[in-house]
């Protein structure tokens, strides 16, 4: 039996059992479908709740702060590590919540942290990357790396038991890089470009106008992923797209957060399209591009709470929806076992 026959064979058989379980025919909404896409993942009629949940903030500076495009001076990434280290961000409150560990990855922060912390992954590839209104922000060789190094982290948690991923990322002026990366892919400025910090309409402006510099400057493939992170990148995005590819490629799922995890997804979705059947969006991001982005990829966000954090924050809130997702396709009594009469499915 061919692959494709045996998946459209698992898929009908969830399906079945989902239109059987004790109540109306759809009537669970998006949970049935989540129950369907991890079934799929795992390749069982019944998934499994995940044994280990973990976060990955991904951490790094970039240069076109230098332009005014945050609210914030960019030594807080620097300062929101140890924070995240110390538990003390809402990435760690919502975690324990949920009971998920968090990661913190320093991609390309601009500082050395001198610590040794059972939950800090050192994968620093340059102290910030350099201001893309005035050239590309990386070299292709940087690009490169940061989808490998990506790949390695993802390959360790997986290898250590972490069956439920999710994203995150922090960096001043993080949403500009963003924005970037989607325009270069030729999303239209004008739906995605949106404040990220407090920003007034001067700092907008500012953030548009060193967009578009950009662009013009360096000219990125919309074609070549790696040339478009190169260019306008980010050393945490590209890190987290090749944290996507590998869990691909491993079948785990990945739940991505907001605007800047998704500008990650579109890189690793360029390279690989089939990503999009292990990933989850955790919440739409009060980012107006966010929900742009997410239609084009045909990602249902399963919250909706007007955040933009960021940190991974609406990915890990999220995994509690997964989970009651399983547990409702695990543990709901089908009408055969209760002894409930299915009727007719007609309204």
């Amino acid at each position: 039996m061919s692959q494709k026959l045996e998946l459209t064979e698992l898929r009908s058989r969830i399906v079945d059992r989902l239109n059987n379980l004790t109540k109306p025919v759809g009537s669970l909404g998006y949970l049935e479908e989540i129950a369907l896409k991890m079934g799929l993942i795992q390749e069982r009629v019944i998934p499994e709740l995940p044994r280990d949940k973990r976060v990955y903030v991904f951490v790094s500076d970039h240069g076109v702060t230098a332009k005014g495009v945050s609210a914030y001076p960019k030594e807080v990434t620097y300062q929101m590590v140890l924070n995240f280290l110390n538990g003390g961000a809402a990435i760690n409150v919502f975690s324990r919540h949920v009971g998920a560990d968090v990661y913190v990855v320093d991609s390309g922060v601009d500082g050395d942290f001198n610590i040794e912390h059972p939950k800090f992954i050192g994968a620093k590839v340059n102290y910030g990357t350099r201001d893309f209104t005035e050239g590309p922000a990386m070299t292709r060789e940087e690009a490169e790396r940061c989808i490998e190094l990506g790949r390695g982290i993802a390959k360790r948690a997986i290898s250590e038991g972490a069956d439920l991923l999710a994203i995150g990322d922090m960096g001043i002026g993080n949403t500009t890089t963003a924005t970037a990366i989607a325009c270069a892919m030729g999303f239209d400025i004008d739906e995605i470009l949106d404040i990220g910090t407090p920003l007034d309409a001067e700092g907008l402006k500012r953030k548009r106008e060193a967009v578009l510099m950009a662009l013009k400057v360096n000219r990125p493939d919309p074609n070549d992923p790696i040339d478009i992170l190169t260019k306008v990148g980010g050393y945490c995005i590209g890190q987290m797209a090749g944290f996507i590819l590998e869990a691909f490629e491993q079948k785990i799922p990945v739940v991505i957060d907001g605007f800047p995890t998704t500008a990650g997804l579109l890189i690793a979705w360029k390279m690989n399209p089939k990503v999009l059947d292990y990933v989850f969006a955790g919440h739409r991001s009060k980012v107006k591009g966010h929900g742009v982005i997410l239609n084009k990829l045909g990602l249902r966000p399963i919250l909706d709470l007007d955040m933009r954090l960021g940190e991974g924050t609406g990915a890990v809130l999220a995994m509690t929806i997964i989970e009651a997702a399983i547990k409702m396709i695990r543990e709901m009594a089908t009408f055969e076992s209760a002894g409930v009469s299915k009727g007719t499915d007609q309204i």
